[in-house]
């Protein structure tokens, strides 16, 4: 029979919806039930495209034994972490405590009624192995631990929360650091990049590192040491060509589990296409190697087709994941034999297919038996040998490879389309969504590809109008309905998206928005007498505690990404009091940002542009005239990390806001023109987009 879940929306909690473990969603139900029986609630977090949340729910939740177990000693409670990263937020902190720094999903916590967590790991197998307890013995020992020495617990548990509070808590606003400080920092961050294989190794994973790489960008452009650069496009070229990325289906998949990128944890989450994409982007601008920008253009926009074809809702907005997992083992989808390739291309086609992508009779993929991945011989694809030197062993043009190459991997993709295709999270994240929204902007600003920035725009009109409730966003939205307060970070990334897309096209209507939410986000979640926003609204239900963190994880924090956004919106809208607010959050937060470079790389960006200030560059000219969009697209072309941009929009639009950055701005003599300035005031006018950065304002 179904249990309690099979009512939510979730794709994650739909999932244990049939489990025997008697799960309860998060509420005040769990809550009240766990306080009247003076029962642990145990707390299993983690999301629906989760390798070895399927492996524990398969193991685990789904066993009869265990379910007893769980369903008579303690209140089963069941949460997807993406729909509520507050809890995922406070309860990983305390993980990595108990695990002396491990942390991951599935999260499995136990708690007190009281909601003070006791113990905590991630996965757990049912059975002990390896020295170590299983979760049904585990289960057992906490039980017993919990009835005959409950006091104990409660007071370890309270040293955990007071160490949780500390991480969470802010200090006081201090000085504003000097630009060494960002120097310093980037340093710290480059020298911690494999210069051969690109990237960061954390222990046997690789993970794409964009906001380090996006720090790393800054820092060439300040001080035009080109070694910050090469770190990055090292890594973007191998991240490129390895298995990391969707070669057919285009896409990235989460992590590389080797350092040469080769075998990846396979699911796909929206926000690293979002997050990819846009350092894809950013160093296409910034290179200057003809090869390198091909690729990394090419790869932007295999990610941002990937995201309209596969990750699109009927409404326009974006899903938010695709399962590592089909037919229960984990990459089945995307891997292929040799004798596949063959039987699909011929063997002229797949001899040179094979030979670009790694592929064999004996594999690449070499697995030490584990369970969950497909047996016999495994070829991921990767490329290993350009298109120049295929053509030059076969003595043909390297036109005929590469178009060899992509008839092959049209006919592959159609072949895989017809395989069972991993699980799709279709829970429309508020949050993500944004991030995706502004790459889409990017995108179509950079590579000239208006159809990137008409997608953004569709999906930012559906959160406007579909998860936004009395002027205040909630969320997400799933199964025909938007739920849940919004999260400081909703606001931050769908401001940071409204304001790429009126860059892109000048629609003053998305400024506008921008300016509201910037506003309402002001209102709920500001700290006043402090400075930075709380992750969560201050009418938001009342938990362990309110956190107040810059600290930048698999995506980034809301204060940074506003300690950016203010400063742009302060230029564009002529909004004082934002200005002062970005320079609060970087007075609170900056202290701490060397000592945690790693999770904070998007707030030192913020200290980056608040340093050397930021290009304010106003366009004039009507929109549709070829010589107003060659000199955007030489606006847009340009790496200048530190810019803000605002153009005039056709006679027909209203002006939604006021501009002053536009304020006297006009055509000269008929053409259009650029202005570049610096606090408004701006040098002489160009018409040459040549012209354009000839010099510094």
């Amino acid at each position: 029979m179904p249990n309690r879940l099979a009512a939510e929306a979730s794709p994650y909690l739909l999932q244990h919806a049939e489990n025997p473990v008697d799960w309860y969603p998060w509420g005040e139900a769990a809550l009240a039930k766990a306080r009247a029986e003076n029962k642990l609630i145990f707390l299993s977090i983690g999301y629906a495209a989760c390798h070895w949340c399927h492996v524990m729910e398969h193991e685990s939740f789904e066993d009869a034994e265990v379910a007893a177990a769980l369903n008579r000693d303690f209140v089963a409670v069941k949460v997807d972490r993406e729909e509520r990263p507050d809890l995922d937020e406070i309860y990983m902190s305390a993980t990595m405590l108990f695990t002396g720094g491990h942390g991951g999903w599935p999260m499995s916590v136990f708690l007190a009624p009281d909601l003070r967590p006791v113990y905590a790991g991630t996965y757990f197998p049912k059975d002990n192995a390896y020295g170590r307890p299983g979760f049904k013995t585990l289960l057992r020992l906490i039980h017993e631990k919990w009835r005959r020495e409950g006091d104990a617990l409660l007071a370890d548990a309270s040293r955990v929360v007071d160490a949780v509070k500390r991480i969470h808590t802010a200090g006081e606003a201090g000085g504003l650091p000097d630009k060494e400080h960002v120097a310093a920092a980037a340093d710290a961050v480059y020298r911690a990049f494999d210069l051969t294989l690109g990237g960061i190794a954390a222990g046997a994973n690789k993970f794409p590192q964009s906001l380090s790489m996006d720090l790393l960008l800054h820092a060439f452009d300040a001080t035009g040491d080109a070694r910050y650069r090469d770190a990055v496009e090292i890594t973007l070229e191998r991240i490129a060509n390895g298995g990391i990325y969707d070669h057919l289906g285009g896409g990235l998949h989460r992590y590389a589990t080797d350092p040469k990128w080769l075998v990846p944890h396979f699911e796909k989450m929206l926000y690293d296409q979002a997050l990819v994409a846009s350092i894809f982007i950013d160093a296409y601008r910034a290179a200057t190697v003809p090869r390198r920008k091909r690729l990394f253009a090419d790869r932007a926009r295999g990610i941002c087709d990937y995201v309209l074809r596969d990750l699109t809702s009927p409404q326009g907005a974006f899903y938010s994941s695709e399962d590592a997992d089909s037919e229960g083992l984990e990459g089945k989808f995307y891997i292929w034999t040799r004798d596949e390739i063959r039987a699909v291309l011929g063997e002229p086609a797949a001899r040179v297919f094979a030979a670009h992508y790694d592929v064999s009779e004996y594999g690449n993929w070499l697995h030490p038996g584990d369970a969950h991945v497909p047996a016999g011989p495994k070829n991921i694809l990767q490329i290993v040998r350009s298109a120049e030197a295929g053509a030059k062993l076969d003595g043909v043009e390297p036109e005929r490879i590469e178009a060899s190459l992509a008839a092959s991997r049209a006919k592959l993709l159609a072949v895989r389309g017809r395989r069972v295709r991993p699980g799709l999270d279709d829970k429309i994240l508020t949050g993500w969504n944004g991030l995706m929204i502004t790459a889409l902007a990017k995108a179509a600003a950079v590579l000239q590809e208006p159809a990137y920035g008409e997608a953004g725009a569709r999906a930012a009109r559906f959160l406007l109008s579909e998860v936004r409730r009395d002027g205040r966003l909630l969320a997400g939205y799933g199964k025909g309905a938007a739920r849940l307060t919004a999260y400081s970070t909703d606001y931050a990334f769908l401001i940071e998206g409204l304001t790429a897309l009126y860059e892109w096209n000048g629609d003053p209507a998305f400024l506008q928005e921008a300016q509201a939410l910037t506003d309402t986000l002001t209102a709920f979640y500001w700290d006043a007498p402090a400075g930075g926003f709380f992750f969560t609204a201050s009418d938001h239900e009342k938990l362990l505690l309110r956190p107040k963190t810059a600290h930048d994880g698999a995506v980034p924090s809301a204060n940074s990404t506003m300690a950016m956004q203010l400063q742009k919106l302060a230029v564009l809208l002529g909004r004082g009091d934002y200005k002062q607010k970005a320079e609060q959050i970087l007075r609170v937060f900056a202290d701490a940002s060397l000592r945690s470079v790693f999770q904070q790389e998007r707030l030192l960006c913020a200290l980056d542009a608040r340093q050397r200030g930021l290009d304010e560059i106003a366009v004039a000219g009507e929109p549709d005239d070829p010589r107003t969009q060659s000199l955007l697209a030489k606006v847009h072309a340009a790496y200048r990390p530190n810019k803000v941009v605002a153009r005039t929009v056709p006679k027909s639009a209203e002006a939604a806001v006021r501009i002053p950055l536009l304020e006297g701005r006009t055509t000269v003599s008929g053409a259009p023109a650029a202005y570049v300035c610096r606090d408004y005031v701006c040098r002489r006018p160009v018409t040459d987009p040549g012209e354009l950065f000839a010099r510094s304002p």
